[in-house]
């Protein structure tokens, strides 16, 4: 039995949902986005608050129904206020920058790397070490915070590479003589 799924899901002031069939919809202050449904799940707006179901007792339409109910959350929390993904870089010369919408990698290449955001996520340089993915789409901004940080993920030894703010590298010890 589902936990999560049982709290219905209220609609935050600012914002307007709308449930067509297995389709919501919630547009608000940075947009407009959108969730369908698993057929197997219900889901109807009741008292200013989205309330999500199994249709049936199957273990399938029990396994859909709370993460049914996490993404109708986020496109809500997504419309409000957005989410944001920081990452960092450590390392000797590794630096970012940014040359209109697109992100300039150094990172001990021969090369410097350029990424294109997809459209809808904006990317920030706040300091030449670190960068911060913005979006209203949370899975599409981990996406991009993924991609960026699978040029030169963090090695063990010294640490250095892009990683997210919050990751905690464990090191290793070097060869010993």
């Amino acid at each position: 039995m589902s936990r999560i799924g049982k709290k219905p899901v209220q609609v935050p002031a600012g914002i307007t949902a709308t449930v067509d069939g297995q389709k919501v919809t919630a547009k608000g202050p940075k947009g407009e986005l959108f969730f369908v449904a698993n057929d197997e799940i219900s889901v109807k707006l009741e008292n200013n608050a989205v309330v999500v179901a199994p249709i049936s007792q199957t273990k399938e339409a029990r396994s859909k129904w709370g993460m049914s109910r996490t993404m109708i959350e986020n496109i809500f929390k997504g419309v409000k206020d957005g989410f944001e993904r920081k990452l960092e870089i450590n390392g000797v010369g590794y630096r970012a920058s940014l040359q209109g919408k697109n992100l300039q990698l150094a990172l001990g290449f021969s090369h410097d790397v350029v990424y294109e955001p997809p459209q809808g996520i904006t990317i920030a340089v706040p300091k030449p070490t670190e960068i911060v993915v913005t979006g209203i789409n949370k899975q599409q901004v981990g996406q991009v915070a993924a991609e960026i940080r699978e040029y030169r993920g963090p090695e063990p030894y010294k640490g250095k590479g892009v990683k997210y703010a919050e990751e905690r590298i464990v090191r290793k010890e070097g060869k010993k003589k």
